[in-house]
């Protein structure tokens, strides 16, 4: 079994996190459906949307995160939750994770090509973001609120986005849709920089939440995830982009998803915030099966 786990294919995969690929897949879906009126893109669009997957999944978030773990290292070696990292451990180097940066860096942006010329511009940025949250001089990481932005920008507004110009072009991209998708991952992102709160502390990290502390982290994110829960039904309510349908629905929901934000994240972990994401998905479900059942209505 250890030498199954240091095999190079598995560390890599363990560097990406194969669990946050569904961080950025799903509101790229959400932006194929939003574009197509339909829950699977156009059969020639297939083949590009697969590319798209690839890249945005595990060649996207291998490149942010092998940068991230390469100056968090100091953090991560007194972080529990990061013991086992291969970066950590030594099972990878540091300069073997930077010859792969390299190769999947350029790997991102060659198949971005064959979905499409702007997508690689998209890609190109996220990698950009990517550097400029991790690495020196700009490390935006510890630059409290600048985090929380780039976060919010990347998986809120980009993925979407990206879906989105799978089969329509990207400056079409509906901009109430992007405010929504960048309220919603900034309330979801902020309460991240908690679980991390004592390590990037005593590596001298200042995050948001090293920066204001636990309870102004907690508050922000409320507010945050109140006001995209009240601009959602604003939408709803005058039929743009989100179908009146919804609107009752949504006023239901919305109080139990801001009790269980208060919740799950007064003292957050990665569970609860699953959770919490898992709980989400049931008002995302009922916005694409209204959404796809009034094709023509919303958008041109």
């Amino acid at each position: 079994m250890t030498a199954v786990m240091d095999r190079p294919a598995v560390l890599l995969v363990a560097v990406s996190r194969p669990w946050f690929w569904p961080v950025s897949w799903v509101p790229a879906y959400m932006g194929t459906v939003l574009a197509s009126h339909a829950w699977l893109p156009a059969a020639a669009d297939r083949p590009r949307s697969l590319l798209a997957l690839l890249v945005l999944g595990p060649l996207i978030w291998f490149a942010v995160l092998a940068q991230n773990d390469l100056h968090d290292l100091p953090s991560d070696r007194a972080n529990p939750r990061k013991a086992s990292a291969p970066l950590v451990t030594g099972r990878l180097s540091a300069g073997s994770l930077r010859r792969w940066y390299r190769l999947i860096a350029a790997a991102s942006l060659v198949t971005a090509w064959f979905v499409g010329p702007l997508f690689v511009l998209g890609v190109a940025g996220v990698l950009a973001l990517g550097w400029a949250y991790s690495v020196p001089p700009l490390r935006l990481k510890t630059r409290p609120g600048w985090d929380v932005a780039v976060n919010a920008l990347v998986v809120g507004v980009v993925s979407p986005a990206a879906g989105w110009a799978i089969t329509r072009p990207p400056w079409d991209f509906p901009w109430p849709f992007g405010l929504l998708g960048l309220l919603f991952a900034a309330a979801l992102y902020i309460p991240t920089t908690v679980t991390d709160l004592a390590a990037d502390a005593s590596a001298g990290y200042t995050t948001f939440a090293v920066r204001f502390g636990r309870r102004p982290v907690f508050a922000v994110g409320l507010l945050l995830w109140v006001a995209a829960l009240a601009f959602s039904l604003v939408l709803a309510a005058f039929d743009v982009l989100v179908p009146r349908t919804t609107l009752v629905p949504q006023l239901l929901m919305a109080p139990v998803l801001a009790a269980a934000y208060g919740l799950l994240t007064w003292r957050p972990s990665i569970f609860r915030l699953a959770l919490l994401s898992v709980l989400f998905g049931v008002p995302t479900l009922g916005f694409a099966l209204a959404y796809t059942g009034a094709a023509g209505t919303i958008l041109p």
